[in-house]
C-alpha cells in the first residue's frame, strides 16, 4: 500500500534535514589544515576540537535523544535544526579556539538529537521499515561524506574558505527546518507528560547481549569514520605530502561514499551477512590505510579508506537494524539513541587517543596502533553478533 502523499513529502523533508545537518557537521574536516596553518594548531588540538563535537553528540543522545518518543518527532526535530544553524553562525563570527570549541559542541548537540529523532521519524513516515532504515543510514553517511567534499572544493576555489562553506550549509539547514515544520507528527503526546530521565537502555533484558554487541560494532565503525573526518587531512598533508584543500575532503567522501554504495547493493542481505561482511571489509580496509601511510602511497591510503568505509557502512547498517529490531516499538528512538551513543563515543575516544599518540610517536606508528585497537574491538563485538542467528533480516 502506498504511503499518503503528505507522508511521502514529509519523508523527503526529514531526509533532507538529516542530510543537511550531518553535512554541516563535517564541513570543518578539510578546513582544519587552514586553521592549523593560520594559528599553528597541533594535531592534538585538532583532535580536541573534533572531540568537542563528539562530546556534544554524546550529551545530546544521553540527555535528549529519547525525548521525541513522548514530546513528538517534529517538536523535537525543528529546534535541533535551528541549533545547527546557530552553530554555523558561531563558526562564521568567532574563529578563535573558544569559538571553534563552542561551535563544535553546539553542532554535536544538534546532530545527537537529529540522529535519533530523524531515524525514528523516517521509520514512521515510510510504509517499509527495512527501506526506511536503509534511507536513514544512506542519508546519515551521505551527509557525512558530502560535507567534506563540498567544503574542500569551496576552500580551494573561493576567496573566503572559512566563510562560504558554513553559509552554504547553514542555509540548507535553515530551509530544512522550514520544511520539517510542515511534516505530519507521528507521535501522539501522552495526556500526562512522563517524568524526565536521562537515556537508558530500552531493550528487553533477554536481548541485551546482542544489543551491546551491536553497540560495540557501532563504536568501531564510527571510530573508523572518525579517522577520515578528523586527522586524515593532516596525514594527507604531512605524511603523504598532498596539501590540496579539495583533496583533503576526498578520504572522508571516499569512505562515506563507499558506505552508501555498499548499503545500496546489500538491500536484500540478512543482518548476519551484513555484519560479517562489514567486519571483514573494515579489517581489510584498515590494513590498507596503514600500509598506504607507511609506504607512503596515496592510492593505497584512499583505496583502504573506501574499503574500510564500505565495511563500516555495512556494520553500521546491520547495527541499526539489530537495535531497531530488538527494541519495543514505543521506545524505538531510545534504543537507537543508545546505539548512536556508543557510536559517537567511538567517534571521540579512539581519535583523541590517536591525536595523543601522534604527539609522542611517528604518525605511521600511531596509525598502526589505532588500527590494531579497532581490530581488537571488532573481534570483541563479533563474539556476540556472529555467534547466533540474527534477530532481524
Amino acid at each position: 500500500m502506498d504511503a499518503p502523499r503528505h507522508h511521502r513529502a514529509g519523508l523527503w523533508a526529514v531526509a533532507f534535514a538529516f542530510l543537511s545537518v550531518l553535512a554541516l557537521s563535517t564541513v570543518p574536516t578539510p578546513l582544519y589544515p587552514i586553521y592549523q596553518d593560520r594559528d599553528g594548531f597541533s594535531d592534538l588540538l585538532i583532535t580536541v576540537i573534533f572531540a568537542a563535537y563528539a562530546v556534544g553528540v554524546i550529551a545530546a543522545l544521553f540527555l535528549l535523544g529519547h525525548i521525541s518518543d513522548w514530546l513528538g518527532r517534529r517538536r523535537t526535530l525543528v529546534p535541533a535544526l535551528l541549533l545547527s544553524v546557530v552553530s554555523a553562525a558561531i563558526f562564521l563570527v568567532w574563529r578563535d579556539v573558544p569559538g571553534l570549541l563552542i561551535g563544535r559542541v553546539l553542532s554535536g548537540l544538534s546532530v545527537g538529537v537529529v540522529t535519533a529523532t530523524a531515524t525514528a521519524y523516517l521509520t514512521e513516515l515510510h510504509v517499509s521499515p527495512q527501506r526506511s532504515q536503509l534511507l536513514a543510514t544512506v542519508v546519515n553517511n551521505g551527509g557525512l561524506g558530502l560535507g567534506p567534499l563540498v567544503a574542500g572544493v569551496l576552500a580551494e576555489t573561493v576567496d573566503s574558505p572559512l566563510t562560504v562553506p558554513y553559509v552554504v550549509f547553514g542555509v540548507f539547514v535553515a530551509l530544512a527546518a522550514v520544511a520539517v515544520a510542515f511534516v505530519p507528527e507521528t507521535v501522539t503526546r501522552p495526556a500526562r507528560r512522563p517524568a524526565y530521565r536521562p537515556q537508558q537502555v530500552a531493550v528487553p533484558h533477554a536481548h541485551r547481549e546482542r544489543y551491546f554487541g551491536a553497540a560495540a560494532g557501532g563504536f568501531v565503525s564510527f571510530a573508523a569514520f572518525g579517522l577520515f573526518t578528523s586527522l586524515a587531512p593532516t596525514f594527507m598533508a604531512g605524511t603523504l605530502g598532498h596539501t590540496s584543500h579539495a583533496l583533503a575532503g576526498v578520504p572522508a567522501f571516499a569512505a562515506f561514499g563507499a558506505a552508501i554504495v555498499a548499503q545500496l547493493l546489500t538491500q536484500a542481505w540478512a543482518v548476519q551477512r551484513l555484519l560479517g561482511t562489514g567486519m571483514a571489509a573494515l579489517s581489510a580496509g584498515l590494513a590498507l590505510v596503514v600500509t598506504g601511510a607507511w609506504l607512503p602511497s596515496l592510492g593505497l591510503f584512499l583505496a583502504g579508506g573506501a574499503i574500510a568505509g564500505a565495511g563500516a557502512g555495512l556494520l553500521f547498517k546491520g547495527g541499526v537494524m539489530t537495535a531497531s529490531a530488538l527494541a519495543e516499538p514505543a521506545r524505538r528512538a531510545e534504543a537507537l539513541a543508545g546505539y548512536f551513543l556508543a557510536g559517537y563515543a567511538g567517534l571521540a575516544v579512539p581519535v583523541v587517543g590517536l591525536g595523543v599518540m601522534r604527539e609522542f610517536l611517528e604518525p605511521q606508528v600511531a596509525l598502526l596502533a589505532f588500527g590494531a585497537l579497532l581490530l581488537a574491538g571488532l573481534a570483541a563485538s563479533a563474539q556476540s553478533l556472529l555467534a547466533r542467528r540474527a534477530v532481524a533480516s
